[in-house]
């Protein structure tokens, strides 16, 4: 009996999930194979490494400390010899310059006092370095620079002077007694400043004119009257030690009515000016009043009958008065002379009478004297000292000096 044929059914499977199931499968296995291969061999190489050799932390500075030194083995002691080196010149240099200015201080307070000055000088003391000098009592040279320096009724501005070569009398290094001067070169200067200053009671200015004038021009107060004063002073030297001043071309203006020149010449005197004595044409009563006196006629050189036709006739006396000649004669009058026979005719040509009995006190040597610039230099106390050249410049007047044998303080 045949057998009958049995037919085995498989149950049904998602192709869907057979392609899931491949996602862990051999195919993700090939696909990360190489990476993990080469991730595994550097791993492995590491750890034999760090078997063969332990961990120890680096140590570059110390290497490059050792290849510094070879390659600047010599640098270190040579540059601490140079900072001792540089640090001694530093403490020698302080030390010097320290006992310069000591030195110089106790010069200036030395110099004060021997020539009882005002204010201590500067004294600059030349030459490097200062102690060896000191050592071995020399100076190479000295400069000395004193201010306000009173010669008679004036003060120089600036007395500057120096020495060469100068030899020190010492007892040691601090204790210096006297210096002798074997010469020196001076420079005096008297400044305008200050003698405009000085000198202003009169509010009086002076300025250069030349190299050896000075003008002065500026007010001078007379019996309540601000007169303009005008005067030329010439500059000469007076002996070796001396400044003297001439003083020339003295005038004092009146306002417009007239000028005052003290002396004793004919231009001398009081005049009238130009303006003033042109007017006297058009002012009837005062050219009347001067021509009413018999002695002013006489002076102005004009006929008696001339002078009676004036007084009658206002025209004629315009025409007199007018003139060129009477106007040269009336400046010619010396009206001091007229002030003291005819005091009333100078008030009614409009002066005051204070101001007419100043004015003569006013002379020549007295306004000479308040111009004056003179001077003189002291007298050292030991040795030679003059003037060498005198020349007025713009800022004042500067005398050149040299002395010799010159001795300062006492042995």
């Amino acid at each position: 009996m045949r057998t009958p044929h049995r037919i085995t059914t498989h149950p049904y499977t998602n192709p869907y999930e057979e392609l899931a199931g491949l996602d862990d499968g051999p195919l993700e296995e090939f696909l990360h194979e190489d990476v993990r291969d080469e991730r595994t061999e550097q791993t492995e190489q590491d750890e034999a490494a760090a078997q063969d050799d332990p961990w120890a932390p680096p140590n570059h500075r110390r290497n490059g400390r050792r290849r510094r030194r070879g390659r600047f083995a010599g640098l270190p002691l040579a540059l601490k010899a140079v900072i001792a080196l540089v640090v001694l010149a530093c403490f020698l240099t302080l030390a010097d310059r320290w006992a310069l200015l000591y030195a110089e201080r106790r010069a200036a307070d030395t110099l004060k006092d021997r020539f009882d000055l005002a204010a201590a000088p500067e004294v600059e003391i030349g030459g490097f370095p200062f102690l060896t000098q000191l050592a071995d009592e020399r100076l190479d040279s000295v400069r000395v620079t004193v201010p306000d320096v009173a010669a008679d009724r004036i003060s120089l501005a600036q007395v500057t002077a120096t020495a060469k070569d100068v030899r020190l009398d010492t007892d040691g290094p601090t204790a210096v007694r006297g210096a002798d001067i074997p010469t020196l070169q001076g420079d005096v200067l008297l400044s305008f400043a200050d003698l405009n200053r000085e000198l202003g009671a009169s509010q009086v200015t002076f300025t250069g004119e030349g190299r050896d004038r000075v003008r002065a021009r500026g007010t001078l107060p007379v019996a309540g009257h601000d007169l303009r004063l005008r005067a030329e002073a010439r500059i000469l030297r007076d002996g070796d030690r001396g400044i003297a001043t001439h003083i020339g071309g003295m005038r004092l203006d009146i306002g417009d009515l007239a000028t005052y020149r003290p002396g004793t010449r004919a231009a001398d005197g009081l005049h009238l000016s130009r303006e003033s004595a042109a007017r006297l044409a058009h002012e009837t009563r005062k050219a009347k009043a001067l021509l009413s006196i018999p002695s002013v006629v006489r002076r102005l050189g004009v006929p008696d009958s001339a002078v009676r036709e004036a007084l009658r006739d206002e025209a004629k006396l315009t025409d007199l008065t007018g003139t060129p000649r009477f106007l040269h004669q009336a400046m010619r009058l010396n009206l001091i002379d007229l002030a003291l026979d005819h005091p009333a005719l100078l008030k009614r040509l409009g002066f005051d009478p204070a101001l007419l009995d100043a004015l003569p006190r006013l002379t020549r040597p007295v306004l000479a004297d308040q111009l004056s610039l003179g001077f003189r230099l002291p007298e050292p106390p030991s040795g030679a000292l003059r003037l060498r050249d005198v020349r007025v410049e713009e800022d004042g007047i500067r005398v050149r000096l040299e002395g010799a044998g010159l001795a300062v303080g006492g042995k």
